[in-house]
């Protein structure tokens, strides 16, 4: 069958998920209906915002429906209306077996790792804090255990020794968009063959995984190795960002630069010459801020910050 006649149920939320919408749109899938989270009040005004799926969708004139609970009779007769052959999961919530297992041809997700690797809701960030070098995008069948389904296909990304989730965010959304068109090609034309995870060489106690990120997670520990912590700024940027204290106040750190060196100060404790650069001890070696957010204050590159900060009388500088 050509992949163009399955008629597809997209569900998604964020702008990740809209790259791989925007792939299925122009390469001529059937696209019978978008699923999405519905309007939420945002911004200082609290006015409805639309997701970013949403607003793509409406553009090009597509069928949207906006559910509360995934499991309300209403939007599953709704569902079943759109006689789907086929339902896409990009970043979008866990779905009930009587939504997941509803088409003919199952349901796919497009997850952010090369599973069996980084389960779980943040796998970009948790991939660079833990100083992986590589990760991928891997399409696969859902069912009812997170992340555990038969897998389809994998494609490779190499992680920049600076990359932060941001970027490495930007790469992946569009690796993956390529990689689901691929897949719902082969899908249809009966070439794939579905891989189940425990078949895969992978020692189970060295599976990693990628839980929610908390506020305590991007909290920095000055104890940790420098090369940790520049992981941590790395993986966290830019958002939810890591951070730390500064004269009592909360500093939210984007960017950062390493030396390595015998630090005279403890970790945690910060030198500036007031002008060009902060820097924050570890055990073995400082971290320069390069891009920077007070508590109460505006995102701003370090010099910006020098310029306008009164440091205490005691400073190490």
């Amino acid at each position: 069958m050509d992949y163009r006649q399955l008629r597809i149920v997209f569900m998604g939320t964020p702008e990740f998920a809209v790259a791989s919408l925007d792939a299925l749109v122009k390469g001529g899938c059937r696209i019978v209906g978008v699923i999405t989270a519905p309007d939420k009040p945002a911004g200082r005004g609290m006015q409805l915002q639309q997701s970013a799926v949403k607003q793509y969708a409406v553009a090009h004139h597509l069928n949207v429906l906006q559910p509360v609970k995934l499991k309300d009779p209403l939007f599953v007769a709704q569902l079943k209306a759109l006689k789907a052959d086929l339902q896409v999961v990009v970043a979008f919530r866990m779905l009930p077996e009587i939504v997941w297992n509803m088409p003919p041809l199952g349901t796919i997700n497009v997850h952010g790792s090369l599973l069996p690797q980084y389960r779980g809701a943040a796998p970009i960030n948790w991939a660079i804090i833990n100083g992986e070098t590589e990760t991928g995008v891997t399409t696969f069948k859902l069912r009812q255990e997170i992340d555990t389904g038969n897998i389809l296909m994998h494609a490779k990304l190499d992680i920049g020794e600076n990359e932060t989730a941001g970027s490495l965010h930007d790469r992946m959304k569009l690796l993956g968009a390529d990689l689901l068109l691929e897949t719902i090609n082969e899908l249809a034309a009966g070439e794939l063959e579905e891989i189940t995870q425990s078949m895969l060489e992978v020692d189970p106690l060295l599976v990693r995984t990628a839980p929610k990120i908390f506020t305590e997670t991007c909290r920095i520990n000055w104890e940790d190795p420098i090369d940790k912590i520049y992981n941590l700024i790395r993986g966290l940027s830019p958002y939810p960002a890591a951070f730390t204290e500064l004269d009592g106040k909360k500093l939210k750190i984007f960017a950062a630069s390493k030396e390595y060196t015998q630090p005279a100060e403890t970790p945690g404790a910060y030198a500036t010459d007031h002008k060009s650069w902060l820097k924050f001890a570890g055990p073995d070696g400082y971290l320069f801020v390069t891009d920077i957010q007070l508590e109460g204050k505006k995102r701003m590159p370090v010099t910006d910050f020098l310029r306008g900060y009164r440091f205490p009388q005691n400073d190490l500088s």
